[in-house]
């Protein structure tokens, strides 16, 4: 325990949620969540043009009030505003990191952590591949533990099969669905392996029965969405992992693991900066593209929430 208290301002979006949490665990203070949505009109206006001085949260401001914190981690653009407004009431003595591209002056934070796909320049922003999660080898190791009893029916090598779905750049069409289906059939006839899937909301009904239609006769643990996700157990117990392309957080957790990591192309309604995401994973030779057969290769395992932490200590002790 410490002392320290670090403040995770966001708008209770898991994907939010997940980065500054992550980036908090690794900080290891005694850490508060405040979830927030700006009042109206300020929730539509770029905390940009807010005035100075205004928290934008209206009669809710009371969530941030109190003694303001030594570390302020935001994350989402709806928490770029209200924690500039605690940075700026602590009068110099919060520290204050974003994550993901503020839309603002980088100046008027302490350090940025942005994607490297927003090239974002400024000497205060760390330029991040992919995304901050919680996701950690301790946390993996028990959770395959606690799961092990579950998956002896299942053969080696076991793959991971980790499913998102549709979003305002992919979509999981049926021809995707099935083209997957056959190459994880090919898995288990071709390299003996077993396979164990997590699907998510985005993936939406008809995909999910699609595809386990598809692997009913197979060595497949197919999570059936009651009880705990057993996503960390999966990721903690695959040798291999599948993932769709449409989340830089699950990709981005795949990674984390130093395992190998294939991507399943969806189909794409418009140009991205996912494209250039998935684009700097296979130059870096840490992913490559799923075509229903398996491999093994190394990488340099991509822990971008402890490298961040790290240069977000040295920081904030330099600032003392």
């Amino acid at each position: 325990m410490t002392d320290r208290v670090t403040w995770v301002i966001t708008d209770g979006k898991a994907g939010h949620v997940t980065q500054a949490m992550g980036l908090a665990d690794a900080m290891g203070f005694d850490t508060v969540k405040k979830t927030i949505l700006p009042a109206i009109p300020w929730r539509w206006l770029p905390a940009s043009l807010w005035p100075r001085g205004v928290s934008g949260l209206g009669g809710d401001a009371g969530i941030l009030s109190g003694t303001p914190p030594d570390l302020i981690i935001s994350c989402g653009r709806h928490a770029v505003g209200p924690a500039l407004w605690v940075q700026s009431r602590s009068r110099g003595h919060s520290f204050h990191i974003h994550v993901e591209h503020p839309r603002v002056d980088p100046r008027r934070f302490d350090l940025i952590a942005s994607p490297k796909h927003d090239d974002l320049k400024a000497p205060n922003v760390i330029s991040v591949l992919g995304s901050l999660h919680r996701v950690t080898p301790q946390k993996l190791a028990v959770a395959a533990a606690d799961l092990a009893p579950k998956l002896l029916h299942l053969p080696h090598p076991r793959v991971a099969v980790l499913l998102g779905g549709n979003n305002s750049v992919y979509r999981l069409t049926d021809a995707v669905t099935d083209q997957l289906a056959d190459g994880l059939q090919r898995l288990t006839k071709d390299f003996g392996a077993g396979l164990m899937v997590t699907a998510s909301r985005r993936t939406g009904a008809d995909a999910e029965a699609r595809l386990r239609d598809r692997l009913a006769d197979l060595p497949c643990e197919f999570w059936d969405g009651t009880g705990d996700n057993p996503y960390l157990g999966f990721l903690g117990s695959a040798d291999a992992i599948v993932v769709t392309c449409d989340s830089v957080n699950m990709t981005s957790e795949a990674c984390s693991t130093g395992k190998p990591v294939y991507v399943v192309d969806l189909e794409s309604r418009r140009d991205s900066k996912f494209a250039a995401f998935h684009k700097s994973l296979a130059d870096a030779g840490i992913t490559r593209p799923f075509n229903g057969t398996l491999d093994t290769w190394t990488y340099k395992t991509l822990d971008e929430t402890a490298r961040v932490a790290a240069k977000l200590r040295r920081r904030m002790d330099s600032a003392e």
